[in-house]
């Protein structure tokens, strides 16, 4: 028996990311139960996360054995398990992995991710753990966690947000104060031993203090990762130091510790950057508003506001809340939201009611953000959401959670120093055996393998990737691009094909009358004015199209003078095929070829048809006019391509991308004309939702492939390809949610802004991983045959600030 699917919404409350464990939980949980085909998770209409499609078979499983199996394994679920989100300072890689196996640890976490510069994400198990015992693990690294209220952001999967920072004696900054000591202590305690008649024990002592400065912060993330079982970067490190100590090697054991601490210090620095470059985007909205309250303007916190406020904005402020226009016109800066470069020109909703009930409906000279800027006149907004909902804020939760969904890459680093590190403890254990093969002391093999133990440290290596992963994410926010974490960032970068949705993406949404065609002996002005007249009674979008075109078409003619309006009545809809009514007595008959042969009357004259047929050959929806037994000609409608489409497909050429089609549920030939102007390599056309989803799949299954959509009705469609890819996420809840990369925007012209991006990126990961690798390589050998721990040193810890400072050359990346 067939198939048959539907959706269910909010089984999983609060879930906000696709790749969420729990959705895979859902599914897993569903799937077992006889009857279930497939389960897969999908957005919702309201852009709400949590919404899954179930295929399933109705002659073993009922809809209502659905919907209840759905409700009963989502509120398992719910009750079983909840997130905990926080935010600490900035901090080296290997710091955020120390902090991360801390939390691992907690018996109840099923998963934690430390992002270097400070984002947290905990899931957990409830029966097990919670927020109270897992904020009490941060306390050691942290200050202010604070915890949110339990069942806040959906009904259980408990969230918490904080700014905490470092903890140490000296404040946030303890670790570089520590590690400038540790550079005191050793320059004095050289100085002492080479140019000083002292006691060399005073040396020893500030060599002593300069282990203890270097090497504090360092011994405790070995510590916390040796209880995790783990045998990392900093282990190594200490190993090398103690037994630089152990040589009498004091000096070099000190520039060891310190080196690597100060470095540790600047990468946190690097990674406070990053930071500082997408939290910026949080501090851009004022924190107060000018409020219109019975009769009177007041200012109030932002918090304060609620929906239906009248906000007043004058010329030179900024945006205080989402909302429509109500009042004034004005030009508005917003690039800090979308990233467009050009002001946009905002102007007041003709019907409040109906734009309060539907606020993403309106168009985008009606709508304002928060945090834009207003250049002109005064304006009246009503505002449609809270502080806490609008647009920056989703886009600022976004990114940070971003920050903490590991990349490919990542995940590639994490697994080869899982199993690098012990290969280099058991090379630095073989080479203390050395003297039983070559005739030298075991001082000299010891050295050696010291020095081999600082050259096969891969610090390098361990913040390559996070660091470019960040700076790439920041860079784009910078933009007016959300994407969505490493993996979207990398996988986008790597892609040749990309798919596009026709219908808003790459045209504008908008039908315009394209073509006139008169029957011999029709004045073109009489077919225009009885168009009019009868569309202007339909409130179907073609009939608007018509009015709004053939009144431009009429004013040209006329150069200006006005024309007499033409009265229609008895406006009849016949569905599918189009309309009819009377104008001065006189019947007329508007629609396709299908609805004269049907009408009494005359029949269609071979030349109407031929235009007719000339105009659908050119992808055009036609319209034929007859008034009484008069044929008086055919009118072509099209929905024209985005001014930008043909440049925007022409860059992303440039960029690398080598094919790129269109998918579209419009008829063959209209996807063919417009995939035809714009310069894609093709057009597949009469594509319903699923057909969309099947394209996808079949190009995945060739290489991969981006989707590029609205957001809305592409949904499926994006979530099918390796990367979805919506636009005019501002202005869209749905779109923001579904997709792994959004343009804020709704601006074509800004996707390649996104891919030139992802690739550099891409590259610049790249570069990372065979510059730190490449270090590896060269020193191993080179301390083996004899290079001092001195220079090795320098040289390793070097290439980890070259990596850092090679990855924040993506903050300032250019189109």
């Amino acid at each position: 028996m067939e198939k048959i699917q539907i959706t269910v919404s909010s089984v999983v409350p609060g879930i906000d990311d696709p790749t969420d464990a729990c959705c895979a939980r859902f599914e897993r949980l569903v799937h077992t139960r006889d009857g279930i085909d497939r389960v897969h998770v999908t957005a919702s209409e309201d852009g709400s996360a949590g919404q899954f499609c179930i295929h399933y078979d109705p002659s073993q499983i009922s809809l209502s054995e659905v919907r209840e199996l759905a409700r009963r394994t989502g509120a398992q679920l719910d009750l079983r398990y909840g997130h905990f989100n926080t935010r600490i300072e900035s901090m080296a890689a290997s710091r955020a992995s120390a902090i991360t196996s801390r939390l691992s640890r907690i018996e109840g976490v099923l998963e934690a991710v430390v992002s270097p510069d400070g984002a947290v994400r905990v899931e957990y198990d409830r029966q097990r753990a919670d927020e109270a015992k897992i904020a009490e693990a941060l306390n050691d690294w942290t200050s202010h966690v604070a915890t949110a209220a339990p069942g806040q952001h959906g009904g259980g999967h408990d969230h918490a947000h904080c700014h905490g920072h470092h903890g140490g004696i000296f404040g946030p900054r303890s670790e570089l104060i520590f590690a400038i000591l540790c550079g005191v202590f050793l320059l004095v305690g050289w100085l002492l031993a080479t140019f000083a008649s002292a006691d060399h024990r005073i040396a020893i002592a500030c060599y002593v203090a300069a282990y203890f400065c270097g090497g504090y912060y360092t011994t405790r993330e070995a510590i916390e990762k040796i209880r995790s079982g783990k045998f990392e970067i900093d282990f190594l490190m200490i190993v090398a130091a103690a037994g630089a100590a152990s040589l009498g090697a004091w000096a070099e054991g000190s520039l060891l510790l310190f080196l690597f601490s100060i470095g540790h210090s600047l990468e946190g620095y690097a990674m406070g950057r990053a930071k500082r470059a997408i939290e910026a985007l949080s501090e851009i909205a004022p924190s107060t508003a000018r409020v219109r309250r019975n009769g009177s303007d007041i200012e109030i916190s932002v918090d304060d506001l609620v929906v239906g406020d009248i906000v007043v904005v004058q010329p030179d402020e900024r945006v205080a809340a989402d909302g429509f226009v109500i009042g004034g016109e004005t030009s508005i800066d917003q690039a800090p939201i979308t990233g467009e470069s050009v002001p946009v020109d905002k102007y007041p909703v003709g019907d409040t009611v109906a734009a309060a009930a539907d606020p993403e409906s309106l168009a985008a000279e009606h709508r304002v953000f928060a945090g834009t800027i207003n250049q002109a006149g005064a304006i009246e907004i009503e505002v449609t959401k809270l502080a806490a909902d609008n647009a920056l804020a989703r886009v600022v939760t976004m990114v940070r959670e971003a920050e903490t969904r590991v990349s490919p890459t990542q995940k590639f680093t994490k697994k080869f120093e899982l199993y690098f590190v012990p290969t280099v403890i058991t090379v630095v254990i073989l080479l203390l055996f050395a003297p039983l093969v070559i005739e030298e002391p075991f001082h000299d093999s010891f050295y050696r393998a010291m020095a081999v133990l600082v050259a096969a440290s891969p610090c390098a290596l361990a913040i390559s990737t996070p660091s470019a992963v960040l700076s790439g994410i920041g860079r784009a926010a910078r933009g007016g691009i959300l994407i969505k974490g490493g993996g979207p960032l990398e996988s986008l970068g790597g892609l040749d094909s990309i798919a596009f949705d026709k219908t808003g993406t790459l045209t504008t949404g908008k039908p315009k009358v394209t073509d006139v065609r008169v029957a011999p002996g029709v004045d073109e002005s009489e077919l225009l004015q009885i168009a009019v007249a009868v569309e202007s009674l339909s409130k179907h979008p073609l009939a608007k199209a018509v009015v709004r075109g053939a009144t431009e078409r009429l004013a040209s003619i006329s150069n200006g003078t006005e024309r007499e309006h033409l009265p229609a009545t008895d406006l009849t809809s016949l569905t599918g095929r189009g309309l009819r009514a009377v104008v001065r007595g006189e019947l007329i008959h508007i629609g396709n070829a299908k609805l004269f042969a049907e009408v009494e009357g005359a029949a269609l004259p071979e030349s109407v048809r031929a235009l007719d047929e000339s105009l659908q050959r050119d992808g055009r929806t036609t319209m034929i006019i007859r008034a009484g037994e008069r044929y008086l000609g055919v009118i072509g409608l099209m929905d024209t391509p985005r001014d930008v489409a043909a440049k925007t497909i022409s860059k992303l050429r440039d960029l690398g991308i080598k094919h790129m089609i269109m998918i579209s549920g419009d008829n063959q030939r209209v996807a063919d004309a417009i995939a035809g102007q714009v310069g894609l390599d093709e057009a597949r056309g009469d594509l319903m939702p699923g057909d969309k989803v099947s394209e996808i799949l079949k190009l995945q299954s060739a290489g991969g492939v981006a989707m590029v959509g609205d957001g809305v009705n592409d949904a499926p469609a994006m979530a099918a390809a390796a990367v979805g890819i919506a636009m005019g996420a501002a202005g869209s809840d749905v779109a923001l949610e579904t997709a792994d990369v959004a343009l804020m925007a709704d601006n074509l012209a800004h996707l390649p802004l996104a891919i030139g991006l992802s690739r550099a990126t891409r590259r610049i990961i790249r570069q990372n991983l065979w510059m730190s690798l490449g270090m590896v390589v060269f020193l191993v050998p080179a301390t083996i045959l004899g290079l001092d721990i001195g220079p090795a040193v320098i040289l390793h810890e070097g290439s980890t600030l070259v990596v850092v400072l090679n990855a924040l050359r993506l903050l300032a990346y250019r189109e």
